[in-house]
């Protein structure tokens, strides 16, 4: 009966493993996101595929607060678990918002400064992943999480200047044109800065795991 009750009870390591697959839809929704920013025929299908990481993520979402729910042991405390998760999926849902602005507006072509800021997505994701990757072992690895999670942050620096660049830029390009491609441009620069900005959020999630828990 009891190894019974026990096979019923998610594993402690069960919620690294989620974490894991968690963090893989954000670098797969980045790099999505990045082939959508190259323009071209290819935009709508480069943004289903940013919609389908997000239900993925979805989904890994609610198995891990499931988990949470009927779990007697966790790596660490519910309160961080679900903030982690919830971060997580604020990152792959801004992407997807970002998607559902270019699908909008029929997007086809993008600037140079838009480009960069999906490249700098892209970095953002793959130290993220690593990131979460070595939470199972934070203390042997506590150097690293800092340095990783110190990166995101001098990228969500590097994406604010890139911000400001390329709304400068479009500024110019129709400041005696084009009004609406402006505010639909600014509207495109504003989702890819805050992509950035929730994979800052993810970082300090972290580093307040470390804080709390080492």
């Amino acid at each position: 009966m009891l190894g019974w009750f026990q096979a019923l009870l998610p594993r402690e390591d069960n919620f690294f493993r989620l974490f894991d697959a968690h963090a893989a839809t954000l670098i797969k929704g980045a790099e999505a996101l990045s082939k959508v920013l190259e323009g071209g025929d290819e935009v709508p299908r480069w943004c289903q595929r940013i919609v389908d990481h997000e239900h993925e993520a979805d989904a890994v979402a609610r198995e891990v607060l499931f988990a949470v729910r009927r779990s007697f042991i966790t790596p660490f405390d519910r309160s961080d678990i679900r903030g982690l998760t919830n971060s997580l999926d604020d990152s792959i849902d801004q992407m997807q918002k970002t998607a559902k602005v270019i699908t909008l507006y029929e997007m086809r072509d993008f600037a140079p400064h838009m480009r960069q800021l999906g490249n700098v997505a892209v970095e953002a994701a793959v130290l993220t992943v690593e990131a979460v990757s070595l939470l199972p072992d934070m203390r042997k690895h506590r150097g690293r999480l800092n340095e990783l999670t110190e990166q995101i942050a001098r990228l969500e620096s590097d994406s604010d200047a890139l911000y400001d660049d390329g709304m400068k830029a479009l500024y110019q390009a129709h400041r005696g044109g084009d009004a609406m491609a402006f505010m639909i441009g600014g509207e495109v620069y504003d989702h890819l800065e805050k992509v950035v900005d929730r994979f800052e959020d993810v970082a300090n999630r972290i580093s307040g795991i470390l804080v709390e828990h080492l």
